[in-house]
């Protein structure tokens, strides 16, 4: 399996636009934690339609090593919920954001469905194998993010682009 990930930015300029200082490259790098924070935020929402419990988002922008941007993981109470979820999350995604995933696994098992979209890796556990892999304890330095489970639109919000607080 080659570990090579392609990224979605088609721009290698890096020269200063007019007047303000900033680059092409530095606006493509933006474009992409945006697009990225939208396509996970499109996860939660389809994972919340379909019931699947535990959503919890992984920024891993500031941990480093390059494996995506986000993880989106959640638990599926049954292989029925589990197909569903992940059917719902590739739907999803492709009417939204016209993104399929880049790779697929689990889906004949359906104990650990992964659907890479490469800024955005999706893991759709069964109970078991959430508590023994522990994504969330292996990537402990990420910011993690548990959407509440009486209400997955909340989630949108969690995954809002954070604003500076204004200092007046």
């Amino acid at each position: 399996m080659s570990t090579a990930r392609s990224t979605r930015s088609t721009s290698s300029s890096s020269s200063p636009r007019a007047g303000d200082g900033t680059t092409a490259a530095g606006d493509d790098a933006t474009a992409a934690g945006d697009s990225a924070r939208a396509l996970a935020a499109c996860v939660v929402d389809a994972m919340a339609e379909r019931k699947a419990a535990g959503i919890t988002v992984l920024d891993l922008r500031a941990v480093g090593g390059g494996v995506a941007d986000f993880f989106v993981v959640a638990t599926g109470s049954s292989n029925r919920q589990i197909r569903a979820v992940a059917n719902a999350v590739e739907e999803d995604a492709e009417a939204r954001f016209g993104e399929t995933p880049w790779h697929v696994e689990g889906k004949k098992h359906l104990q650990w469905v992964v659907l890479d979209y490469v800024d955005v890796v999706v893991h759709v556990f069964s109970r078991e194998k959430r508590e023994y892999y522990d994504l969330e304890r292996l990537w402990g330095d990420a910011d993690i993010e548990h959407v509440p489970e009486e209400d997955g639109a909340a989630a949108v919000e969690l995954l809002q682009p954070r604003r500076a607080a204004s200092s007046s």
